[in-house]
């Protein structure tokens, strides 16, 4: 990708510093009960001395997990960081697309906000943790990603490269606009009213968001930031997160009807669909049910 390093976008929320939780550890009860500042404190320095959470014990989450020290690096991280530049570039350029690309569907385009985190923190949806993977929180409208993920996507996931993380984002702002169109509300309604359906109408608004991350792409090709290796990386990126791909990881076989963002090959396709139309109007996945 062509992109040139330039700080921190304002619609970027940096929580990584706060060392797990966004609204900090809190006063609350823990597992029914009340930690003082000094319980607070203690159970904080033997987190890290043990390297597991025992917040998470003492709150009835099950078995301790483990607590990344925060880099010194982190600690400080406002606009310094490559890695942060770079969603911030992504996230700007993905916005500033829908601010032109909307008005011509009727709705002017508001930002989303983009909440880095590490390890879990709170969000409108409830507590976000990295190993649920980065998502979009409609009530707040906010997305929400450890950037341990990207790591993840190289390594795990064999989508390595700059687009592919790239699409992550611009999937996830596909349901931010989804939520401005009024897509999301109607998905929510039909799910109450048809719970048998809730797979099935999930995985069409996954695809459709994929297909608005391909509308964004389309955009970068045409101002030549990407070029044909950065596009197969997108490609990648989406086939990598398939429900069958993912289902078969986990447990060696694979249930369609358990599918909530797709296959791989429709992932693909529907992203595919975007690059190539460069039109909000090619991702209609609700047209045939």
């Amino acid at each position: 990708m062509q992109w040139t390093p330039g700080g921190t976008s304002s619609d970027v929320e940096d929580r990584r510093s706060e060392g797990g939780g966004g609204g900090g550890f809190g006063f609350g009860g823990f597992g029914g009960g009340h930690l003082g500042l000094g319980g607070l404190l203690l159970m904080l320095i033997l987190s890290f001395v043990f390297r597991v959470n025992l917040f998470n014990v003492f709150s009835g989450g099950g078995s301790p997990t483990p607590v990344r020290p925060v880099a010194e690096g982190d600690r400080n991280a406002g606009g310094g960081d490559r890695e942060v530049q770079f969603v911030s570039f992504v996230l700007d350029d993905v916005q500033a697309t829908w601010e032109r690309l909307l008005p011509k569907s009727g709705a002017n385009y508001r930002h989303a906000k983009l909440v880095l985190f590490r390890d879990y923190t709170e969000s409108g949806c409830g507590t976000a943790q990295s190993a649920t993977g980065p998502f979009y929180c409609p009530a707040d409208e906010k997305v929400y990603i450890d950037l341990s993920f990207f790591d993840e996507l190289r390594t795990k996931f064999g989508a390595p490269g700059e687009f592919a993380q790239a699409y992550v984002i611009a999937h996830e702002i596909g349901h931010h606009v989804q939520k401005i169109l009024g897509i999301e509300q109607q998905v929510s309604s039909l799910r109450r009213r048809e719970p048998s359906e809730g797979n099935h109408l999930s995985v069409k608004l996954e695809l459709q968001a994929d297909c608005f991350a391909g509308v964004w792409g389309h955009s970068t090709e045409q101002r030549k930031i990407v070029d044909n290796s950065d596009i197969a990386a997108g490609l990648r990126a989406a086939a990598s997160v398939g429900d069958d791909r993912l289902q078969r990881m986990a447990s060696g076989h694979v249930s369609p009807e358990s599918f909530t963002h797709g296959s791989s090959a429709e992932r693909q396709a529907s992203f595919q669909r975007g690059m190539e139309a460069g039109d909000i109007g090619a991702c209609n996945t609700f047209a045939s049910r």
